[in-house]
């Protein structure tokens, strides 16, 4: 009978790791479905931008309340957790606080008491945080986006995190080993009086907080999937991943190169045959309108999205009243990207056209006609996502595959083309201007 919550926290275990395990599988399935892209050049601008942003949050505390807010939560919560190993081998081997067994108790006192300060400065973040969404309400978590499920996500984090950290300081202070050793106590002490002296009655608080903390844990981890905070792993391969290029730079097509090339190149015959023996290959589709048209790069930017709404607060289109909002473009990349993995897991691991597509069921032409491609959000993401290289490949599709560019765009594609120049004006007449007096 003793060793029966052995087993029974062993089982809870490994089926928390174990459906964690099969949704990190399938969000790795889901975003091989893009396109394969080079990113193995520049190795070591890519582990700086990886330690400096996503570990270091560079980025998050340009805006200083919630930045500095976030990096307490951040580091309580990814410190505090390391107690979680000691619970644990605890469950595992039938201990209890194995950590002042094998640690001097002044290091054990000085860790326990670093993490009950870090729990209550986060519980302080989460209040401000708390409040800012639903008192002071933000105009930046009041978009059209960001109801029902967005909205709701955004709480039900911050209420996992204060349950959290209030069963490890209720945890602690009925711990009554841990009391009475008076070392790294610093917060619970204090709490401790509140549950009485009956030890009967702290043992069951004890041993319910503490099955509690750690079945609370693995929720929290296999709710991430399901969540924004999904960034929380993502961050740093999105930060290693991301363009290294100068921002704004357009990335070019091989197939229109090698046009390009061939047109420029007075020796080429364009109407010569296929050397012989050489299968033709089926043309390559020019941009996105689809989530499988995009690359890995682009779809693990849509789920590492924190939907913090730092993008489109800094977009000038949104903030002119346009429809645009850069959040929107990846939340909705990734919201029709879950759709498609949804229709494999239904299709036996094969994908059946469902008659919609990234364009036009998610996204629209005029939300991407008013991008001006300024990259401000592509500079205000705290996680190096790029809205914008979405934005770009969809409208390459529109123009390059539907031919349906805005008509100011298709008249200044045919003045190049005629005149040699965007302006409607023949080049012999373009200095008629400076002869009028």
């Amino acid at each position: 009978m003793e060793y029966i919550p052995n087993i029974l926290f062993a089982i809870i275990l490994v089926l928390g790791i174990g459906y964690f395990a099969r949704n990190v599988k399938r969000l790795i399935r889901n975003i091989k479905l893009g396109r394969e892209v080079d990113t193995s050049d520049n190795t070591s601008e890519r582990w700086r931008n990886m330690i400096r942003i996503a570990l270091g949050q560079s980025k998050m505390v340009k805006r200083p309340i919630a930045g500095i807010l976030h990096v307490i939560v951040y580091i309580g919560f990814v410190i505090i957790n390391i107690e979680v190993l000691e619970i644990i081998i605890d469950g595992i081997f039938g201990t209890h606080r194995i950590g002042l067994t094998v640690l001097p108790e002044s290091v054990y006192g000085f860790l326990i008491g670093a993490f009950e300060v870090l729990a209550v400065l986060v519980l302080l973040a989460v209040i401000v945080f708390w409040t800012r969404r639903n008192v002071v309400k933000l105009k930046r978590f009041l978009s059209a986006e960001m109801t029902g499920w967005p909205k709701n996500d955004g709480n039900i984090i911050l209420y996992f995190e204060v349950v959290l950290m209030c069963l490890f300081l209720v945890m602690n202070a009925t711990d009554t080993m841990f009391q009475q050793a008076n070392s790294g106590n610093v917060i619970s002490q204090f709490i401790a009086p509140w549950f009485g002296d009956n030890t009967d009655t702290l043992v069951i608080i004890e041993r319910t907080a503490w099955w509690l903390h750690i079945i609370g844990i693995l929720i929290f981890l296999n709710y991430l999937y399901f969540s924004k905070h999904l960034h929380i792993l993502l961050a740093f391969p999105n930060t290693y991943y991301g363009s290294v290029e100068p921002k704004g730079k357009f990335n070019n097509l091989e197939a229109v190169t090698n046009e390009v090339k061939l047109m420029m190149d007075p020796n080429a015959d364009p109407f010569a045959a296929a050397p012989e023996g050489t299968e033709e290959e089926e043309p390559a589709k020019f941009g996105a309108s689809d989530v499988m048209d995009l690359n890995r790069v682009q779809l693990l930017s849509a789920y590492t999205c924190t939907e913090c709404g730092r993008c489109t607060s800094a977009c000038p289109a949104n903030l002119t009243g346009k429809k645009l909002s850069p959040r929107k473009i990846m939340m909705d990349t990734r919201d029709r990207l879950e759709e498609v993995g949804k229709n494999i897991d239904a299709n036996g691991g094969e994908f059946k056209d469902d008659g919609k597509q990234l364009l036009g069921d998610y996204i629209t032409n005029e939300e991407l006609w008013a991008c001006t491609t300024c990259n401000a959000c592509v500079e205000e993401c705290p996680v190096s996502i790029n809205p914008l290289s979405i934005i770009l490949d969809m409208r390459r599709y529109l123009v390059m595959e539907q031919s349906a560019a805005p008509m100011e765009l298709n008249n200044m594609m045919t003045n190049i083309e005629n005149n040699g120049a965007p302006w409607p004006y023949n080049q012999m007449d373009r200095l008629n201007w400076a002869k009028e007096e």
